[in-house]
């Protein structure tokens, strides 16, 4: 057997030396040039660049050969990386500059439309979404290794350039964790991978068919109780406590003048310890809620209605036209501190 289209080993500072010159010809050329750098032993260090290199290592086609690109991705090997709809392209130094093409299949329609519907109201903001804040439930979902958002390897078509005949050489495993490594830095790229657009995770609507479907029946929405759709109550359980009045009182404080010898009286004004009622917006909702740290269902456990009304509530515009009740909760939550409002959370868990 020959070996002749094998090529000589070169050291990794004569690799790294020669493909500097060849990146730095391409940027010249008007390309844009995206390296993957590692920054110690972790390749991925968010939620997202993790669960993108723990989904790829669970299935055994790919277990025993990603550990080959491991070393190539951590000393800088992966020159250029970018990920458009469906589609990863890489240039990958090793005894000479390699293209790596790896082609994604979009996220079925049904499996998209069953991950929005079982994450409907539990994901608050695109911050709470990019960051991964989320709560244990959401994450078993957008993880699942067969119904979640990440790619199986039937959906993964691979190919490289270099003459290695394995379907996975290093170049190719190095690229796939280079992906891992570029989503912890702009995890909305998952989203242009599978081909589905993550605002409609935030929103977190469920179908108007499903929704408003009991037995078979639609239900009108006008005039009716948002949460009733959802089969949750409005109303928040927790009774407020009554409000006390307090008047202004005016104390005479009487001191002597140094100076005049005279007595002066000075009246001195009692504040009210009552806290100002909370004003129901769209925006003060958000704004209460994200001084607590929650997530929209968090929130909504500890105000007493369901998730998808805090949506609504949140989506709406000016001032909330809410029943009694839930302004009362509202009120009572306003009250609290961030630290009280989390410990009234774990003890009803």
């Amino acid at each position: 057997m020959s070996y002749d289209r094998w090529a000589p080993y070169v050291p990794v500072a004569e690799r790294r030396a020669k493909a500097a010159r060849e990146m730095k010809k391409l940027a010249g050329k008007g390309m844009k040039i995206e390296p993957i750098t590692v920054q110690g032993r972790k390749i991925a260090r968010t939620f997202w660049g993790e669960a993108w290199c723990s989904h790829l290592e669970k299935f055994s086609d790919y277990e025993n050969r990603l550990p080959r690109g491991r070393t190539y991705v951590r000393n800088g090997s992966v020159c250029h990386l970018t990920v458009t709809k469906g589609r990863v392209e890489a240039i990958v130094s090793g005894s000479k500059l390699y293209r790596v093409n790896i082609d994604i299949a979009p996220l079925k329609a049904n499996k998209w439309k069953n991950v929005r519907k079982m994450c409907a109201g539990q994901i608050g903001s695109m911050l709470e979404l990019l960051q991964g804040r989320f709560s244990d439930n959401v994450m078993e979902i957008v993880t699942d290794r067969n119904t979640g958002l990440f790619p199986k390897p039937s959906e993964i078509k691979l190919a490289c350039d270099c003459p290695d005949w394995a379907e996975m050489c290093k170049h190719i495993a190095a690229v796939l964790y280079g992906v891992g490594a570029k989503l912890d830095h702009q995890p909305e790229l998952l989203f242009l991978l599978r081909n589905v657009d993550h605002e409609e995770l935030i929103s977190a609507e469920l179908d108007i068919k499903t929704a408003t479907a009991v037995k078979g029946k639609r239900r009108r929405l006008a005039g009716a109780d948002l949460s009733d759709v959802f089969g949750v109550e409005m109303e928040d359980p927790i009774k407020p406590r009554q409000k006390k009045r307090t008047s202004t009182r005016k104390v005479l404080v009487r001191s002597s003048s140094k100076t005049s010898g005279k007595r002066a009286v000075r009246k001195k004004s009692v504040v009210k310890n009552n806290k100002k009622a909370f004003t129901p917006t769209a925006t003060a909702v958000a704004r209460l809620r994200k001084s607590f740290g929650m997530n929209i269902s968090q929130f909504a456990k500890l105000v007493g209605v369901s998730p998808p009304t805090i949506v609504n509530w949140e989506s709406g515009s000016g001032k909330l036209n809410l029943r009694q009740r839930s302004l009362d909760a509202l009120n009572q939550v306003a009250k609290l501190t961030p630290e009280k409002a989390a410990t009234i959370l774990k003890r009803d868990r």
